[in-house]
């Protein structure tokens, strides 16, 4: 994509726009409290910050700066700097130097805000970058800080450059799926819909909803049947939004043209909605923790610091930019930003691709797709220390830092950055992590969780095409997590019981299942029963983004369950795409299923960054896992596999396991500490290693020994962890297993969504109609059970989770007249001859279904 460059304007304060702005801003701030609280009057400044682009072509400018309300009263300046393009820019590069003209200019300050509106900039759009911006200030010690937007609608040089300027008005009004919201939504008021939204809008008890309609008649997104969660970074064959939607776009025209699908495209379809994981900026790496961006620079030719005095100022600088390319799972968010979308899944740095796989989505054939966005709101990166001011953070936890959702002003900017992105064009969300919205509460002295805030969540009002609605929400909440014996404890239903319509993490598909593990099912016993009694409002499945990578983590030597395969690859794949484990779910099991992708497809997956200088090593020192059980030998030799550890010596697998479960010992025998670890690798790799203390590392120094290993210190182990991630991320991208796919077993898991779709009624709860069982002894575990509606429509079911093979006589055990019976899906490879009596093997079953 090439971004049309223009002769830039003259920019400047609109002095009477600016006053108005001023007006209202002081209407605001002098309200009285019981007409607005705190919280309702951060909201109507949330709705005004960052930069909006007007139909008018003047541009609304507002930061939250509570760390220069003092600044009022001293000399220093405070300024907002603009880039505007001079030349024509090309946003599909790895890097280049471009001209831009730099202005400087004042805002006013009211309090903890500065704000204007300003003309002359440029709005970026599908095919024009637009100026950039973020607010400069001299500090005490004269140094020249930064506070950037962080609700910006577009960051396309990630989070340590400047916001773009961008015409969402414009983008909206050209999204190709604006008829799916006409028919969705609630139109909004005739005096919303003129302009009046940049007014303050709340109403009492119910501060989130927006005007134009009352919360109550606003429309909330039904759920879905089922959904497939996808991570866009590894799904798209280019890793991006654009590249998902071209695959989307060739599977809606065969489908269109009656033309069969590839057992590839089959795992993308029969869905009624898509759960992306985070596609919000995440942290990038950096090695001194400078605010400095990576990825956006230029040479600033003044020698001194701007004055107050000296403001207006104008100049040309030259830009260095780059790709601002990043590996990473996508739950390692600063928080800023969270408004807009990774740059690094926009394959030429424009928010429009996100709308355009959305829209694509929206219009899909065999019916809309929903699309959910799942949101990580409960913790940030410690990165944010370097980007947004303390009253953000609360302090440190097992994450990063903590949030300080229970300051107004904060809390307001987090329901204004959700509903921005929102604004995009979701249907649904998914809250990361609600047990971690916690807080000390003074007045009863205990800390508490945040359920009003994690509801309001739920409650943020999209408004796309002049129509609104709520999202379709899901909780991710193992409360108490993760205080000791949280499993045999949490609930999985706090936030359910307080908001009814919403769906949670059930306990079967929460971080930490291991079906790989013998038994594993008859442990799960209790929690297997719960999800058929009142597991209607869970959301159920085996595999997703946590299930698997704590699959990578079982140790080798462990009770392995080996009649799912007969490597560890085999073990792993079959266990979190089990044809058992399918037909239960949709074809018997109460609540709402779900799909990963990489298990579908029977891709490696693991917990990657490359964007972690400070934990890199420690994280791939836990990670090493996935060599054993999602590569073999095979894989690491093709030659798109692992380049960069190839090229750092290591060869062959084997070398880098060894080394790799070397440093994991190592790692947490020294407890983490780089310096000891490096100390450790010394004393046992070289001439003299008598004092060595690590077995697995000594066995290392032997004749043929990796070179990278000699003189190992701190930033040669870093820069492993770096290839190490960065060689996985590839490793994991679906793409490269596309044409390695077993047809019946794709055209099974398709047959169970068609079966599922057309039986609603399955996702209620169990009924005195129905039976649920299983059959334990000998190591085996066998579900079976029967299900009914009151139209007589009959399912009954029986899946063998585990062990040896068991004859099967259903109607004995049911006490059915099988001959009323017949035979709806089989697990892959199965042939029923007599329903009455037939054999089944490790995760093998059969759906038989009785009409009246």
């Amino acid at each position: 994509m090439v971004a049309e460059a223009t002769q830039p304007n003259i920019i400047s304060l609109v002095e009477d726009e600016t006053d108005r702005f001023e007006g209202w801003g002081l209407a605001i701030e002098n309200a009285d409290l019981e007409t607005m609280t705190y919280f309702e009057k951060g909201q109507a400044y949330a709705r005004r910050l960052g930069a909006h682009y007007r139909s008018d072509g003047l541009t609304e400018v507002g930061f939250w700066t509570p760390e220069l309300t003092g600044e009022v009263l001293r000399p220093r300046a405070i300024y907002l700097e603009v880039f505007t393009p001079l030349e024509t820019v090309n946003l599909r590069f790895e890097a280049q130097t471009i001209r831009v003209r730099r202005d400087r200019l004042s805002l006013r300050q009211r309090g903890e805000f500065f704000f204007g509106v300003v003309s002359g900039l440029q709005a970026g759009t599908r095919d024009r970058l637009g100026s950039l911006y973020w607010l400069r200030y001299v500090d005490p010690q004269e140094q020249l800080q930064i506070v950037r937007d962080p609700v910006a609608y577009s960051l396309p040089f990630g989070i340590f450059g400047p916001a773009e300027v961008y015409d969402v008005e414009r983008l909206q009004s050209q999204r190709a799926d604006l008829e799916y919201f006409r028919r969705t939504g609630v139109a909004v008021s005739k005096s919303a819909a003129n302009g009046e939204a940049a007014e303050p809008q709340t109403e009492k008890g119910n501060p989130v909803a927006a005007a134009g309609a009352s919360a109550a008649s606003i429309p909330r997104v039904p759920a879905p049947r089922n959904i497939l969660q996808i991570h866009i970074g590894t799904s798209a064959e280019d890793r991006s939004f654009e590249g998902l939607t071209q695959l989307y776009r060739q599977i809606a025209e065969k489908i269109a043209a009656d033309r069969p699908l590839t057992p590839f495209e089959e795992n993308f379809v029969g869905y009624d909605a898509i759960q992306f994981l985070p596609v919000e900026p995440t942290i990038e790496y950096r090695d001194d923790y400078s605010p400095i961006s990576e990825f956006f620079d230029y040479a600033d030719p003044d020698t001194e610091l701007p004055s107050n005095s000296a403001l207006p100022l104008s100049d040309e600088v030259q830009l260095s930019i780059k790709d601002p390319a990043t590996c990473d799972w996508g739950y390692d968010v600063p928080i800023l930003g969270s408004s807009a979308f990774s740059p690094d899944l926009l394959a030429g740095l424009r928010p429009d691709e996100a709308i355009d796989l959305i829209a694509e989505l929206h219009n899909f054939p065999e019916g809309p797709i929903q699309v959910i966005y799942d949101l990580v709101y409960g913790h940030a990166d410690n990165q944010a220390e370097l980007l947004i001011n303390r009253q953000f953070l609360k302090g440190p936890n097992m994450y990063g830092q903590d949030l300080n959702h229970q300051l107004p002003t904060v809390r307001a900017i987090f329901l204004e950055m959700q509903r921005r992105k929102l604004n995009s064009g979701a249907d649904g969300i998914r809250v990361d992590g609600g047990q971690d919205f916690r807080f000390f509460n003074p007045l009863s002295g205990r800390v508490e969780q945040d359920d009003a805030y994690l509801l309001a969540m739920s409650d943020v009002v999209q408004e796309i095409g002049g129509y609104q609605r709520l999202m379709f929400t899901i909780f991710e909440d193992g409360r108490p997590w993760p205080t000791e014996g949280w499993e045999e404890t949490s609930t999985y239903r706090d936030l359910i019981e307080l908001r009814p319509d919403a769906y949670q993490w059930g306990p079967l598909i929460f971080a930490h299942n291991t079906p790989a593990l013998q038994g594993f099912w008859e442990r799960k016993w209790r929690r297997v029963c719960e999800v058929m009694s009142m597991g209607d409002r869970w959301i159920t499945g085996c595999a997703n983004h946590d299930t698997v990578r704590r699959g990578n983590q079982i140790d080798p030597h462990a009770q392995i369950d080996w009649n799912l395969g007969n490597t560890l690859q085999e073990v792993l794949q079959n266990a979190y795409d089990n044809p058992a484990t399918t037909l239960w779910v949709y074809g018997f099991s109460p609540g709402l299923p779900m799909d990963f992708i990489n298990a579908l497809v029977r891709a490696p997956w693991m917990f990657f960054r490359n964007t972690d200088e400070r934990y890199g090593v420690k994280v791939v020192s836990e990670e090493v896992g996935f060599l054993d059980w999602q590569v073999t030998p095979e894989i690491y030799a093709r030659s798109h596999s692992f380049p960069r550890l190839k090229s750092l010596g290591f060869e062959t697998l084997e070398q880098v396991r060894e080394f790799g479960k070397a440093l994991q010992i190592a790692m947490l025998e020294r407890d983490y500490d780089l310096n000891a670890v490096v100390e450790a690798c010394h004393s046992c790799l070289g001439e003299a290693t008598d004092r060595c203390e690590f077995p697995l590392l000594q066995r290392l120094n032997r004749p043929g020994m990796v070179s990278f290993l000699n003189g190992l210190d701190i930033p040669k182990l870093k820069h492993f962890a770096l290839m190490f991630m960065e060689d996985c991320f590839e490793l994991c991208n679906i793409w490269h297993y596309r044409d390695n796919l077993e047809a019946r077993q794709t055209a099974f898991n398709l047959g169970l969504r068609h079966f599922r779709r057309a039986r609603p009624w399955l996702s209620d709860n169990l009924t005195g109609r129905d039976r649920f069982n299983k059959i334990s002894e000998d190591g085996r575990m066998v579900f079976y059970g029967i299900r009914a509606r009151p139209d007589e429509q009959q399912v009954a079911m029986v899946a063998h989770m585990g062990g040896a093979p068991l004859t099967v006589t259903l109607g004995d055990w049911l006490q059915l007249d099988i001959g009323e019976w017949e035979l709806a899906i089989a697990t892959p490879g199965l042939e029923v001859n007599n329903l009455a009596h037939f054999e089944l093997g490790h995760s093998q079953g059969v759906l038989l279904v009785r009409s009246a």
